[in-house]
């Protein structure tokens, strides 16, 4: 076989070379079985085409809508993050680099615009693949594209009238000014309150402890206390735990606000998430409420917006009805969505800048009482698309403040400041750098068995679990047995060990099985394999009928049954702010798995007292800015970065996420 595709190449060769890419586990099955497919719709289809629809594939299941065909010729390897998580020692003849070489972009454009498979932005629907311009879509993600765009296209542009007496609102929900450090500064969270009041769409973005929830949850009372009659809102989060997380924190934030009873009341508090929002449809990609049956509402707050992906939020504002406010949370230099799409960051592309209208910052101003003034800003260019005036960034962090080490490690990170960032580390204090060399393989093993000073690690909860356990006469219908187990997962969550791969010795599988022998060989599990008391699972696949989402997680507890006899079961959340739990046996859960260690991606929405990073030895595509700032603020109290081999921090802070997609150009079209 020859390492070059080229024109003459035939269809043979090119399935057969992504047949062993296949079995490196370079492709997933379906980007092998695409490709077949359309060999098969078009016998005479060029391998470079058959190259392209298969690459365009894999890219969607590395987070890309599509296949920017610049790019992948001007780096492949990196482009197409092949080999995956830093393989080594593989022929290069297998390597994008070395198939793609010699191949022009004007060359490989015309084959596909040449293509009966392909079709061009207006043509012909029935075509499986889109060429626009540099970039490839398979035919469903170019369709989620542009319903995404037209819709929030015409959200954009849907001004609101505003209450006579807004400002006398803004007063009474923020009647305090804003002192930091004994100085006056902008209360960005009452500039974004007037600038939602106007308007039918609006992003709010912001890191950890900025006050997003604060921000909406005044809104709301604004919209609802004058509103001519009750508005109808809903709140919802894109997973099960970000759900619980917004549930538990707006509650309290509702009970305190300065409004009326009757309107406190018309603000709900209870958070689902966007499955159950729509209506999932058991075994099918629709929803109960699309565009021919939309959502009843009036208001919808989505948070966590990050980790929304293209299909779903083309669902989510298909079912959402042209009256409805929608309003988006979530924090822009987080990771985007595991699935294709990172639509808040092409959203927010100039949230940092702001690029206000003069007119927009006079208006600001005016109703706020505010000064819109920061470093970063800069004046709206003329002609600037209007999504920048539906934006606002929150710029003060209350939980991060001051000299808060996770606050500067977090900043330096996003800001790209590599040194910096390794200065916080050295620091000591609530962060912390561990290197992992030879006999400092045992100070991870302590770490996760006990922690670092007052930053706890694994061996909390098990330790818990034995301590506090009720006497085993007890009976289970006794309350003692709910706060024992809802004791051990709260001590869980204090610690989380966090990876950025799967795979190898450093990811999430071979720390798994690490961890596990560690904790049973120092006699804090009884087994290390199999169903034990105390693993702790994740759930990898959305179960309806036991009521669990995909990032639930669980503890395998004994507990008695009605007889007395101690049996496993698993201890989950509920979810729903209640604080109740749910008890469900082993033999029901057929898609978990241990989740001593998780990869950052499944961390995203939760918190925990203490969070450790463990970075692999080689850089890999997976190691981002993004990445690393996603896993510091998990972080609550104190964070330990972990690295097998010094420089790979550095390098990882030097790199973005770059998702290929092309929302905003769509947008400003």
């Amino acid at each position: 076989m020859t390492a070059t595709i080229t024109p003459l190449a035939g269809q043979r060769e090119l399935l057969a070379l992504l047949e062993r890419w296949l079995e490196l586990g370079w492709l997933r099955p379906l980007d092998r079985a695409l490709a077949g497919f359309f060999a098969g719709l078009d016998p005479h289809a060029e391998a470079r085409v058959l190259l392209a629809a298969a690459l365009a594939s894999h890219q969607l299941g590395h987070g890309h809508v599509c296949l920017d065909l610049a790019a992948t010729l001007a780096e492949p390897d990196f482009a197409l993050s092949l080999p995956p998580e830093g393989e080594e020692g593989l022929a290069d003849a297998w390597l994008p680099s070395r198939l793609l070489a010699g191949l022009t972009l004007d060359d490989w454009r015309s084959a596909l615009a040449a293509s009966p498979l392909v079709a061009g932005p207006e043509g012909e629907a029935e075509r499986p693949l889109v060429l626009h311009g540099g970039r490839l879509y398979l035919r469903r993600y170019w369709n989620y594209e542009q319903a995404v765009a037209r819709s929030l296209a015409a959200r954009i542009r849907d001004d609101r009238p505003v209450p006579q007496d807004l400002s006398a609102w803004l007063e009474r929900l923020f009647p305090e000014p804003l002192v930091l450090d004994g100085e006056r500064q902008t209360d960005w969270q009452k500039l974004a309150c007037a600038l939602a009041a106007a308007s039918g769409f609006t992003l709010i973005t912001g890191g950890p402890g900025t006050g997003k929830t604060t921000t909406v949850v005044r809104l709301l009372a604004l919209l609802q206390a004058t509103a001519e009659q009750p508005l109808r809102i809903r709140l919802a989060a894109p997973t099960g735990k970000a759900a619980a997380r917004l549930t538990e924190s707006i509650g309290a934030q509702v009970a305190s606000l300065p409004v009326d009873e009757a309107v406190r009341r018309r603000i709900p508090t209870e958070v689902g998430t966007l499955h159950r929002l729509l209506g999932s449809l058991p075994d099918s990609r629709h929803f109960r409420h699309h565009a021919g049956n939309p959502l009843p509402l009036d208001v919808l707050v989505v948070d966590e917006a990050s980790m929304i992906d293209l299909e779903m939020m083309a669902c989510l504002l298909s079912a959402l009805p042209a009256h409805a406010r929608l309003l988006l949370l979530g924090d822009k230099d987080q990771l985007a969505s595991v699935e294709a799409g990172a639509l808040l960051g092409d959203l927010c592309r100039h949230a940092e800048q702001g690029h206000y209208q003069p007119e927009r910052v006079r208006w600001l101003e005016r109703v706020s009482g505010e000064r819109l003034a920061h470093p970063a800003l800069v004046p709206g260019a003329e002609g600037l698309h209007p999504l920048a005036q539906r934006i606002l960034m929150l710029r003060h962090s209350r939980r991060f403040a001051g000299g808060s080490g996770i606050g500067q490690l977090a900043r330096a990170v996003n800001e790209q400041r590599a040194g910096a960032a390794r200065a916080v580390l050295d620091g000591g204090g609530e962060v912390a750098g561990l290197r992992l060399r030879g006999e400092q393989d045992r100070a991870l093993d302590r770490l996760l068995r006990q922690g670092r000073g007052r930053a706890l690690g694994y061996g909390h909860y098990l330790e818990r679990m034995q301590a506090t356990r009720p006497a085993p006469e007890t009976p289970f219908a006794d309350p003692a047995w709910t706060g024992w187990a809802a004791g051990v997962l709260a001590a869980f969550d204090q610690f989380r060990l966090l990876c950025a791969v799967r795979r190898g010795p450093w990811g999430v599988e071979g720390l798994n099985l690490r961890i596990a022998a560690l904790l049973h060989r120092q006699g804090l599990l009884e087994a290390d394999q199999g169903w034990y008391e105390g693993r702790p699972v994740l759930v990898t696949r959305n179960d309806y009928g036991l009521g669990l989402m995909n990032g639930d997680i669980g503890i395998a507890l004994r507990l008695p049954e009605q007889d007395g006899r101690p049996v496993l079961r698993v201890a989950f959340p509920r979810n729903d702010g209640s604080g109740d739990l749910r008890f469900i046996l082993p033999s029901r859960l057929g898609a978990v798995e241990t989740v001593f260690a998780m990869t950052v991606h499944k961390s995203q929405g939760s918190e925990f007292a203490h969070t450790a990073l463990m970075l692999p030895e080689s850089l890999n595509p997976v190691l981002t800015k993004e990445l690393l700032y996603t896993a510091i603020t998990r972080a609550r109290h104190w964070f330990t970065l972990l690295e097998p081999r010094p420089g790979v921090f550095e390098q990882a802070i030097a790199r973005r996420v770059e998702r290929q997609s092309g929302l905003l150009e769509s947008l400003q079209r």
